[in-house]
């Protein structure tokens, strides 16, 4: 008995000796992941193969950057990040604008044409930004979360974007949509500002249509537009009539 209590006693102390071993290669390996510049201001210390990261950093993109790295260091079993973003205070109208307007600007150019195709809309409260609508395909989403990870003013991002289903009839659709609609006189004008244009949603042959129009007539010709593509299923005319409240989606 004496014997086994020996040796239990030994294996007790030997185990804490290889963690603080392994954790001090982890520490080690996780500081030297985090030696770019974007990491200014982000520590990072490593206790029973747990990785804790503290300090703080300007961007939000920055902190998951810093997350995702330590996480693939060896030795890392969990991470605890404590990281706060303590970017430029944007009042939260202007960072949904700020974020909503990058998203168009910055990830589909100056033309209106793929802007057409995304119905992605944007929310801000207490500097937390929620992505909500539609995309027309996972790349679409996962470019709109970087846009707004990069976005300065954002401390965490919400993803509800729904992904259309990846289709080429649903392809052929938009396209199809989108000479309909803008190929009609009075909504052509609606090209000119890519930041605003009439949306395009297209998921299994069903049409919706996202924006704000000029007025009522535009709203009613856009839909009879996107009615008049043969092989859709069904046109739900969400469009906003600008200045006038709660609006009712048309059919």
């Amino acid at each position: 008995m004496k014997g086994f209590a020996t040796f239990a006693l030994a294996a007790a102390l030997v185990v804490p000796a290889a963690f603080a071993q392994n954790d001090g290669q982890a520490q080690t390996a996780a500081q030297k992941a985090l030696s770019g510049s974007r990491f200014k201001g982000i520590e990072v210390s490593v206790q029973n193969g747990v990785a804790t990261l503290t300090g703080s950093t300007d961007l939000l993109d920055n902190k998951l950057a810093a997350d995702q790295k330590v996480r693939h260091v060896k030795g890392v079993q969990a991470i605890r990040d404590e990281v706060q973003v303590n970017g430029a205070e944007v009042p939260d109208q202007q960072l949904a604008e700020n974020v909503q307007k990058r998203i168009n600007s910055e990830l589909w150019g100056n033309t209106p044409e793929p802007i057409a195709f995304q119905a992605i809309a944007v929310s801000a409260q207490n500097g937390v930004v929620t992505l909500g609508g539609h995309a027309a395909g996972p790349v679409a989403a996962a470019d709109a979360v970087a846009v707004a990870t990069n976005t300065k003013g954002v401390k965490d991002v919400v993803n509800d974007i729904q992904v259309d289903p990846v289709s080429t009839f649903d392809d052929q659709t938009r396209m199809k949509e989108y000479r309909a609609i803008y190929g009609f006189p009075s909504l052509n004008k609606y090209a000119i500002d890519p930041m605003k244009p009439i949306r395009i949603q297209v998921a299994n042959g069903h049409v919706t249509l996202y924006g704000t129009v000029d007025n009522q007539a535009d709203k009613n010709a856009a839909g009879i537009q996107a009615n008049s593509v043969p092989g859709v299923f069904s046109v739900t005319n969400n469009l906003q009539v600008a200045n006038q409240q709660n609006e009712k989606p048309g059919h």
